[in-house]
């Protein structure tokens, strides 16, 4: 049996706007920091090309704003453009209304860029969790396909542990689908394994021990993500973030680009669109479903 093909995801924010660095950063000075987000897009942009896949590029508002020829080249390229909210803020700090808001304004300009209409959001860094499950129904009303903003796990900064870990639909008598990141079960723990600082990190055959889990054993799709950032060992260092947080977004940028070539060459993946229609099938209603 052919193995199910993976979703393969880029959260597009440059290397100031992570969460690693919103204490020590302010986005008012944002406008006068050297973006990098461009280079890095379009290095990885030749990195699929070469690998011959699509993937989605969740991308911030701020970002497709001030760069609306790079959109355009991600589209040309055959990849998905979604939304990845307006500056990188939480949900659970907007609230229903400010985040109505943002996910709309955010929207508009990508949608301004690509020339497409966009239909898949992920919330800023998995953000979505059991404080706003009411951001589910916000998505539905504004007409989005798919969300792919949980993270089911338990972590410092993020995750809602007690969430399905395949596909759902967390509003009822909605088409509104939740495809969260990839989880890998061991010696009856879940763990956190679909990308982004979990694989720059760990080793590369923890990943694809995880990835064959998921894909062989359970026989759904994974997904997968990363950072522009994570490829760029030359972005500028913030001294003054905890050095927890810059050992998290430090560590092992020179092995990344290595990493993921290897990882592209060793599964199937596609645009996180086409999973979500694939996957909208057997998507169940969730057991914290939310009244229509």
């Amino acid at each position: 049996m052919q193995e199910p093909i993976n979703g393969l995801s880029v959260d597009v924010e440059d290397w100031f706007q992570v969460g690693a660095f919103e204490t020590v950063i302010d986005r008012s000075d944002w406008g006068t920091l050297a973006s990098r987000v461009e280079r890095n897009c379009d290095e990885i942009l030749q990195l699929f090309a070469d690998a011959g896949v699509r993937g989605t590029f969740f991308t911030l508002g701020w970002v497709a704003d001030r760069h609306p020829a790079l959109i355009r080249r991600i589209v040309s390229h055959g990849h998905e453009i979604a939304s990845h909210g307006w500056d990188h803020e939480r949900v659970f700090r907007l609230g229903r209304t400010a985040f109505a808001a943002d996910i709309a304004r955010a929207r508009k300009t990508i949608e301004d860029a690509a020339g497409l209409p966009v239909t898949g959001y992920r919330a800023p860094s998995f953000s979505l969790d059991a404080r706003t499950p009411w951001a589910f129904e916000v998505l539905a009303e504004q007409g989005y396909a798919y969300s792919s903003s949980v993270a089911p796990v338990a972590h410092d900064h993020y995750g809602w542990r007690e969430a399905p870990r395949f596909a759902f639909r967390p509003v009822a008598g909605q088409d509104l689908v939740e495809i969260p990141v990839t989880t890998a079960h061991f010696a009856g723990r879940r763990l956190a394994a679909g990308g982004g600082g979990f694989f720059r990190v760990l080793p590369y055959h923890f990943s694809r021990w995880a990835i064959r889990q998921v894909n062989r054993d359970e026989g759904r799709p994974a997904v997968f993500y990363f950072h522009p950032w994570e490829i760029d060992p030359g972005q500028p260092r913030v001294t003054g973030a905890p050095l927890r947080s810059r050992l998290r977004h430090y560590t092992r940028l020179r092995a990344m680009a290595g990493k993921l070539d290897r990882l592209l060459g060793a599964f199937r993946w596609g645009r996180m669109d086409e999973l979500a229609a694939r996957e909208a099938g057997r998507a169940l209603a969730s057991p914290l479903a939310l009244a229509a």
